[in-house]
């Protein structure tokens, strides 16, 4: 990761001679209808068998498929987000699907119109502020595309998907290995278009030790509302259910509540050293209700959302514990 990518989180951060390194894409595309639900996850792992690959999670059903490709097959610009795995392509107004394997058949063309990118500045070039200067972290992130219309159709597994005015997001991460327990979020499907929402809690392994990290924005109205470890939010409280959770945050400015409820699931391989073998659940048909208030208690905005991505990792008892105090 030079300097010059780092102020640029979505183009690829990595040098195909790195070793035990990964670094993964994710563009999820919602139906206008809700009736497809698809995200989409290129990448590249540096480790073992070295690959490049395809991941893809049906939201609706809660199959998934990883297809692998060698790594000559592998093309990134360093300038803006182009990735090319054979005959498929990724940028960050469309992608180009050509998959015919025995375990997937996909085939067509996303566009991707309206996105609003996350807006970096000098001191704090993605949503990891200042975190993303700190050297010797396992996991990088960066957010694409808080939210942006998606339109084209895909035939998937014999089946024609229509994502023809749909909602789509794009976000990545980089690095070893993902944290050791975490909980992420994202919906983008509010009554109101243009309303997302981001979460990210996790226990992050650093230099021997750990500390919890956390990130959050909503976007509402074209303003960014951000809940971040950087900005003096605090995590009020974090509620554990059977398959969701409940949390409260709160800084200088603003409140957040969020109830979660994960539902259809499917299997997706995340990477540990670099190395595609370790195993967490994922759904994308999940419930999200969000409630955004100022400090003084005005509300901002209440709504539901369904069709969320959603992740539940690890001991997360440990994490809200530590969350917490």
């Amino acid at each position: 990761m030079s300097l010059r990518t780092l102020y640029h989180p979505e183009v690829f951060q990595g040098s195909l001679n790195r070793k035990n390194y990964f670094e993964g894409w994710y563009f999820k595309q919602v139906a206008k209808d809700f009736s497809e639900v698809l995200a989409i996850i290129p990448g590249i792992s540096l480790a073992g068998r070295q690959h490049a690959f395809i991941q893809v999670i049906n939201g609706i059903t809660g199959a998934t498929h990883y297809i692998e490709y060698p790594v000559d097959a592998f093309t990134a610009s360093n300038k803006n987000l182009d990735i090319r795995i054979d005959s498929n392509r990724f940028t960050r107004t469309s992608a180009q699907l050509s998959i015919h394997r025995d375990e997937l058949d996909l085939e067509g063309e996303l566009i991707y119109s309206g996105q609003m990118a996350w807006p970096g500045n000098p001191l704090a070039p993605g949503i990891m502020g200042w975190y993303s200067f700190v050297p010797f972290m396992e996991c990088y992130h960066g957010v694409v595309s808080l939210d942006h219309t998606v339109s084209g159709r895909l035939d998937y597994q014999g089946k024609e998907l229509n994502f023809y005015d749909g909602r789509g997001y794009i976000e990545k991460d980089w690095g070893t290995s993902m944290p050791e327990s975490w909980i992420w979020l994202h919906a983008n499907t509010f009554p109101e278009t243009g309303t997302s929402v981001m979460l990210s809690v996790a226990k992050i392994p650093w230099l021997g030790s750990f500390f919890i990290g956390f990130i959050c924005f909503v976007l509402h109205q074209g303003k960014i509302y951000r809940f971040m470890t950087y900005n003096h939010t605090k995590v009020r409280s974090l509620k554990l259910s059977d398959g969701g959770f409940s949390m409260e945050l709160g800084n200088r400015e603003n409140r957040l509540s969020i109830v979660a409820v994960q539902k259809k699931a499917g299997q997706l391989k995340a990477p540990v050293k670099g190395l595609m073998d370790r195993y967490i659940k994922e759904s994308i048909d999940s419930e999200v209700v969000m409630n955004l208030q100022t400090l003084s208690g005005k509300e901002v905005y209440n709504g539901k959302a369904e069709k969320a991505g959603l992740e539940l990792v690890g001991n997360l008892e440990e994490l809200a514990k530590f969350a917490t105090k």
